[in-house]
């Protein structure tokens, strides 16, 4: 199959399992705050397109868009962000309040950044996890384009919650159901077969099972 290195990939499901959680996160408590008018322009990068995006301004005409030929957006941890209407697409004062939110969370904010300033850029390390007192309240809608909000929707049944939060690998019961949870999940076509597979090799910690559910359960929503 072609890269198209000309095309931004908006895919969150993209990104590995904990720069999902990360980015649900983050636009949660963006919402919680009344900021509901971000959406996502880019999430995984390959390095095809890495190398087309540095080039610009440097061997091909154009405006420097990217310092780097090594980037988070290549290893599935990194997502950019804009800004709908009525503010402008990059409203910096917008953009502020997200990435104070993104460093409560432990999410690295490139407005941070000291000399290559990038204000739109969020990524986490491979290591993170869902800090202490922060948890996905429901089914959080990361928009992709300007022309729809953000959203919390919160779930009247939180048993799959429930299950993947008290997710014990050593327990038959909790391990059975939440199996023929996935096995059902696959058999409706709306998650791949090797988050089953991962399940039963043993290697589905508890952040991966969550963000898993919260996936399930917007697939379902559409």
């Amino acid at each position: 199959m072609s890269i198209n290195i000309t095309k931004a990939c908006r895919d969150l499901d993209q990104l590995l399992s904990v720069a999902q959680i990360a980015c649900r996160l983050l636009f949660q408590e963006c919402y919680k705050e009344g900021i509901k008018n971000i959406f996502i322009t880019e999430t995984y990068r390959s390095q095809e397109r890495q190398n087309y995006l540095y080039a610009q301004g440097r061997t091909r005409p154009g405006q420097i868009v990217t310092w780097t030929l090594s980037s988070k957006h290549t290893s599935r941890l990194a997502w950019d962000i804009a800004i709908g209407p009525p503010q402008s697409l990059y409203d910096e004062t917008t953009l502020k309040r997200v990435g104070g939110i993104a460093r409560k969370l432990g999410i690295v904010w490139g407005g941070d950044w000291t000399g290559s300033i990038d204000r739109p850029h969020f990524e986490v390390p491979i290591t993170w996890k869902l800090p202490a007192n922060y948890n996905l309240e429901g089914q959080v809608i990361v928009p992709s384009s300007s022309k729809k909000k953000v959203q919390l929707i919160n779930v009247e049944n939180k048993e799959e919650t429930k299950v993947a939060q008290a997710w014990n690998p050593h327990s038959t019961a909790i391990r059975t159901a939440t199996e023929s949870y996935i096995a059902h999940a696959i058999k409706e076509g709306v998650i791949q077969e090797s988050h089953l597979k991962d399940l039963r090799n043993g290697v589905m910690t508890t952040d991966h099972l969550l963000g898993l559910f919260i996936t399930i359960q917007q697939r379902r929503a559409k």
